[in-house]
């Protein structure tokens, strides 16, 4: 590894994925099968793998959604004073995205999901409203909980025992076909700012699919960052570390760099490779896009914010957009002696002198910081708990900022 990172990011070929050419093509030796035979022993032992009896659980669910947006858009465009025809060619759509559409989700994972529906069943009125008395009625929903106000707008709630959140956007289609292709980006065409928001959950989710080399060694290597984020408290968008979608792009630009390594070496990489990047040079997975659609992306050229993020990470569909935005130079500064302990302990293992328990070692808060500020909060019942809950989230960076300066 050497400093040539930044040139990494902006050499073009079209004979492989990715930005730039791969680091190595070297694939597993004897000792990395053995090593991620270790690594995918040491998930399940952590219960990081959900049953069969869950996963079946979940599709069930996922279909009685679909079903019910089915019948949700019909019953919107009745009221709307349409003809029974049209009533009966009207349709809308479940797409998941996140953790679960990745295969990286473990056992009582949330379900992030989007609803698409035509043009005439607006968010605040039929979404919000009429979908939401629908869901309000069914003896199998419980704990709902719409944020209309939210950045992306969501309906929260548990169907079956099963946590959703539901995003939706309208699309400028008269009726949606049910072969809708969200990969276009003539999708975005005619639509608001928080539809492309929602849209860009699984649009990014998709392409992040299409652009790793080898999808099951990406979902072993991001399963077991993620748990490691975790462990060591570096996993919080909210607090100005890393969220989901943050870990899976820079796990698969590591799967670009080396397509053909074994999970136990793309762990090993990853800390290598950002305990010494240089930082503030983005991670891409593709080419930054203008688009047709005249949509801001991220370009610190032009765009002064743009310039003040500490740690970008770029999501690969247009409108491309910095999704780590909410990393401070101290949270940058904590996460990188992370990468830097992490890349220490994996040279350790294949020098047989330490095991993979030892990288995920709870981080010893307590006995690193004499001084900390603890943020409570209490209200009247939970429905309060949760509105307050969310509002003092989106806050806290906010807070650390200040703290800081």
């Amino acid at each position: 590894m050497n400093n040539n990172l930044g040139a990494l990011m902006v050499k073009s070929n079209t004979g492989y994925l990715g930005v730039s050419e791969p680091i190595s093509l070297g694939g597993p030796t004897e000792k990395d099968v053995v090593q991620t035979a270790e690594v995918e022993k040491f998930l399940a032992d952590a219960g990081l793998y959900e049953s069969q009896e869950e996963a079946v659980s979940r599709e069930e669910v996922l279909g009685k959604l679909d079903q019910t947006v089915k019948t949700w858009i019909k019953k919107a465009t009745r009221v709307s004073g349409y003809g029974e025809q049209f009533v009966q060619e009207a349709n809308a759509k479940i797409f998941t995205f996140g953790s679960y559409r990745l295969g990286v989700h473990g056992p009582g994972a949330d379900i992030d999901t989007l609803c698409v529906g035509p043009r005439h069943a607006t968010r605040n009125d039929y979404f919000f409203r009429c979908l939401h008395d629908m869901l309000a009625e069914m003896p199998e929903v419980s704990e709902l909980h719409p944020v209309p106000d939210a950045h992306v707008p969501v309906l929260g709630f548990k169907l079956c025992g099963v946590s959703i959140d539901l995003l939706y956007a309208n699309l400028a289609h008269v009726v949606i076909p049910d072969d809708l292709d969200l990969s276009q980006d003539s999708i975005l065409h005619n639509v608001d700012e928080q539809a492309v928001r929602s849209l860009n959950g699984c649009r990014v989710t998709d392409q992040i699919l299409r652009l790793v080399p080898n999808i099951p060694s990406f979902r072993t290597t991001l399963r077991f960052m993620r748990y490691w984020g975790k462990r060591r408290g570096v996993y919080s968008n909210v607090m100005g570390f890393l969220g989901g979608i943050n870990w899976a792009i820079l796990v698969a630009r590591i799967c670009q760099l080396y397509p053909n390594a074994s999970p136990s070496m793309l762990i090993s990489r990853f800390f290598r490779v950002y305990s010494q990047w240089k930082w503030p040079n983005p991670v891409t997975l593709c080419h930054i896009e203008e688009g047709p659609l005249g949509l801001p992306v991220w370009d610190p050229r032009r765009n002064f914010r743009d310039r003040g993020h500490q740690m970008p990470i770029i999501t690969p569909a247009y409108p491309c957009m910095n999704s780590s935005y909410n990393v401070s130079t101290s949270t940058r500064y904590v996460m990188v002696q992370e990468f830097t302990r992490g890349y220490e302990i994996c040279q350790a293992i294949d020098e047989n002198r330490a095991t993979w328990d030892d990288l995920f070692e709870p981080y010893p808060f307590f006995e690193l910081y004499k001084n900390y500020l603890e943020v409570g909060i209490t209200a009247r019942n939970e429905d309060d708990l949760r509105n307050w809950k969310g509002w003092v989230e989106s806050r806290l960076r906010t807070l650390v900022l200040k703290v800081n300066n």
